[in-house]
């Protein structure tokens, strides 16, 4: 088939597509769809629905089909809890099970033989089918309810039941905290309604069912659960699941979801599948990744990467970011490992790959949690460490930190600071931690525990350290990502109102801590703090000492880009121009001191130390990880090299096929950001893999020693705790392996590069998006760079590292040769909306024109 020919089928203009690359994203997407033979031997591997906000994980029993409703927005308690000073005790997210029962008396529908259930990503369907039954399910895009199209053709027509039941008994009282569930039914629906409150705090839910095209029964059928019937009958129904949530006691949850519900029954099931449907594709046209590789690896890449992305979808639309440990996909009510607080560390896993894959929106509900807290942690900042700006915790609740007692505040700083012997904690003191949950980062010291005649007694050290109380970089690098999105959509109004102030507020909180001071050699430094979770109370830590040189150039620009605290300007630059160097093994009381036979490395910091010896010979390669302060546009030829020694050092024995990294490990970022094609190659898919979940995974036997699940999911981080962490992770080092647009160092104009650390054996095609608003469209084949496409959306000046060297180079605008030009780095103004295709002087766009048809390119 000619492209001409192929074009005509996609000229209604649905498939948003480059001048060069057209690309059938049905077949392309589908890649990443999963069928099943068989029912899943355990709830975890169900097959995920949702629309951001509200989702679950579809899974069967020999008679029904099975669901956990979970929501975004439903948590049992928030910062000021005094309930829930065990660890992993509190919880959140789950609004109740739902069963679909097609059996009273007779054949089981969904056995092992006759079970086949599939996932199509591309439009967000799932579809499960039994011996008579077929159901189709999805998540409605704009309202939130679940929708499940039922074709019962038995032989003979039973009732078929929907049962709605409480994830708890009736009433739990835990301390202060209580739980209340209460069943209902209204006009034929059936209900189910919780509360949470202690104090002043307050959230309710609530899950309503109806059906639409059999008459209906409802009826209570215990104290747990609530039944509708449906009556025997051949043919197709459609259930509806809708679901609301709230913090305001005034709000009527069972109206709104009420609402949702009449909402979705207006359209019906076809209604709502064609507008559903839409959404995807749109979803879908916003970027692509293309792979392929002989023996398979790298298409195995890809379909991870599409699934990755359709997850995030499902469930990063709400008015907060699912929990990293568990997302909204939990089958086993309320318990989950590690609770419902927020760890940066593996939220970031989430959600430092969309803004490459133009998926903005996706970012949206992490975004709004932290400006949510700003003035909590505004007053944390004042409060805890006697400092200004903002302390954002590594740990923290959805609504950032309690407010403390003056007294309670005054003596935590004077401890925390080490201005006051650990030994000498009041008796109110210790009284008032007594009731604070351990794994938020103020309390974290409080360690594992056991229940003594009655009384939860955690274990605890002589000091106030621990994994996180002490880390300070997680707030940098959380506002770093509210930059990178400026740099990405040049939106002044973000950068003013958004970016600004939380740049503003970490640099102001490095710049006032208490236990950053300028020594005998006239440098700041920063003393008795972590470097991240192993190495506790030692002195310029990598990752604290990194934060301060990522963060200070970059309020700086956005300062002078908002023409914005101008008398501050030249302080910061003072406080930067002080600042005491990254940690270097070559420096006195390194913690990994440099002998004859060893390079310069990067270290994790200085002595003295109090907790952490067992790391002390580990590397770190943290300035290749954030804030741009080493990249491949890095002019400093001594940074470059101490970070290629320090990466290699990390794996003293090589890299190979074997080699294991865990879940939410980073150091793999630093691959690309070196151009580290080799290491790609190897380690990307081995990330993806989870080899050695024996040793990677924190509860393997806990969670039955299971590895990747069926559903590509996993449970890395506990019971409970589904996600996909190293799909984010891993999403992260592709994307930088086949594009990058980095500066040479935070605050300075990016550049891009295209495929600057792929497999020159492996095929790729992509679109992708680049600082400045640029997407980005190339090709790699037979390990040649066809093309370079830029659609400028925002217009302006384009940076391009040039892909083939020095060799001169043509450029084609609108479709029409523009000019020729050469040298290592091609500089060109764009207008918005054009397109603008660099190929190698010689070659023309038209002959790499071609359909992406899956693995089948038509020419």
């Amino acid at each position: 088939m000619r492209i001409e020919e192929v074009e005509k089928i996609f000229s209604n203009g649905a498939m948003p597509r480059s001048s060069i690359l057209l690309v059938n994203f049905s077949n392309l997407v589908s890649h990443a769809d999963l069928t099943y033979d068989k029912p899943v031997s355990r709830s975890e591997e169900g097959l995920p629905v949702g629309n951001g906000r509200m989702g679950s994980l579809v899974w069967t029993s020999p008679s029904a089909l099975k669901f956990q409703i979970n929501r975004v927005d439903v948590y049992a308690n928030n910062s000021y809890t005094n309930s829930f000073n065990k660890r992993n005790s509190d919880y959140g997210y789950g609004c109740g099970f739902v069963d679909i029962d097609f059996v009273d008396f007779g054949e089981d529908v969904f056995p092992n033989e006759r079970t086949l259930q599939h996932l199509s990503a591309y439009d967000g369907l799932v579809t499960v089918k039994g011996k008579g039954i077929t159901a189709r399910i999805l998540a409605w895009h704009k309202r939130d309810v679940m929708v499940i199209d039922i074709n019962d053709q038995r032989e003979q027509a039973v009732t078929i039941n929907t049962n709605l039941r409480m994830l708890r008994s009736a009433a739990v009282k835990t301390k202060n905290h209580t739980a209340t569930s209460k069943l209902g039914i209204r006009d034929g629906r059936i209900i189910l309604t919780q509360e949470f409150t202690e104090g002043e705090y307050y959230c309710s839910s609530a899950v309503v069912i109806g059906i639409l095209g059999r008459e209906v029964k409802a009826k209570l059928a215990n104290e747990t659960e609530v039944r509708l019937a449906a009556e025997p009958g051949k043919g197709s129904f459609t259930i509806l699941i809708a679901s609301a949530a709230s913090f305001d006691r005034k709000e009527d949850v069972i109206a709104s979801a009420l609402d949702q519900l009449d909402a979705a029954a207006a359209k019906g099931y076809d209604g709502l599948f064609e507008e559903n449907k839409k959404w995807w594709h749109d979803f879908w046209s916003k970027s692509f990744i293309h792979l392929h590789s002989d023996d398979g690896v790298a298409d195995y890449i890809e379909e991870n990467y599409t699934y990755y992305l359709y997850v995030m979808a499902l469930s990063s639309r709400g008015k907060f970011p699912p929990n990293y440990g568990g997302m909204i996909w939990s089958t086993g009510g309320d318990y989950r490992a590690w609770g419902v607080q927020q760890w940066w560390h593996n939220v970031s896993c989430y959600y430092r790959a969309l803004l490459p894959a133009n998926r903005l929106e996706l970012m949206d509900p992490m975004f709004d949690m932290y400006t949510g807290m700003y003035d909590a942690c505004a007053l944390a900042a004042c409060q805890q460490w006697g400092s200004k700006g903002i302390f954002i915790p590594e740990t923290v609740w959805f609504d950032g930190l309690a407010e403390l007692p003056d007294d309670i505040a005054e003596e935590m700083r004077d401890l925390y600071l080490l201005n006051k012997p650990w030994e000498q904690r009041s008796i109110k003191f210790r009284e008032y931690a007594e009731t604070k949950h351990p794994h938020s980062s103020r309390w974290n010291w409080k360690g594992r525990g056991s229940w003594v005649e009655g009384h939860w007694n955690y274990t605890q050290g002589s000091d106030p350290y621990s994994c996180v109380v002490h880390i300070f970089s997680s707030g940098a690098k959380i506002a770093y990502q509210y930059w990178l999105r400026y740099q990405y959509t040049q939106d002044m109004d973000w950068l003013r109102n958004r970016a600004y102030p939380m740049l503003k507020g970490i640099a102001e909180f490095y710049r006032n801590y208490p236990n950053v001071k300028k020594g005998e050699d006239g440098k700041y430094h920063i003393h008795n703090v972590n470097n991240h979770e192993p190495l506790q109370g030692a002195q310029d830590t990598m990752e604290e000492v990194a934060a301060m040189r990522g963060i200070l150039p970059t309020v700086i620009k956005a300062s002078e880009i908002l023409n914005v605290d101008t008398e501050m300007q030249p302080i910061w630059r003072e406080f930067l121009d002080n600042l005491a160097p990254l940690p270097t093994n070559d420096q006195p009381n390194a913690l990994n001191p440099k002998d004859i036979n060893t390079p310069r490395l990067w270290s994790n910091g200085l002595k003295p130390i109090v907790h952490g010896k067992s790391v002390l010979r580990q590397e770190t390669i943290v300035p290749c990880i954030h804030y741009d302060l080493c990249t491949l546009e890095t002019d400093e030829k001594e940074m470059i090299k101490i970070a290629n020694a320090t990466f290699e050092n990390i794996f003293p024995n090589g890299i190979g096929p074997g080699t294991s990294i865990s879940a939410i490990d980073r150091k793999l970022i630093a691959a690309p950001m070196l151009g580290r094609a080799d290491v790609v190659k190897i380690m990307l898919p081995n990330q993806i893999r989870c080899l050695s979940p024996e040793k990677i995974f924190e509860n393997f036997v806990g969670t039955g020693r299971t590895g990747v699940l069926a559903n590509r999911m996993s449970l890395s981080e506990g019971i409970q705790a589904i996600g996909v962490e190293r799909l984010g992770r891993a999403s992260e080092v592709l994307q930088l392996a086949l594009c990058q647009s980095v500066p040479a160092g935070p605050g300075k104009e990016p550049i891009t590069r295209v495929f600057p650390a792929w497999p020159r054996d492996w095929d790729a095609e992509y679109t992708l998006l680049c600082r400045g608003g640029f997407l980005v469209t190339s090709s790699m084949q037979k390990g040649q760079i066809e093309f370079v496409e830029v659609k400028s959306q925002l217009g302006g000046e384009y940076r391009l590292r040039n892909p083939w060297g020095e060799v001169e180079v043509t450029l084609y605008r609108g479709g029409k040769k523009w000019k020729n030009m050469d040298g290592s780095l091609l500089k060109f103004k764009t207008c918005k909306g054009e397109n603008i295709v660099v190929v190698k002087r010689g070659s023309s766009p038209d002959q790499f024109k071609r359909v992406i048809l899956g693995n089948v390119k038509w020419h």
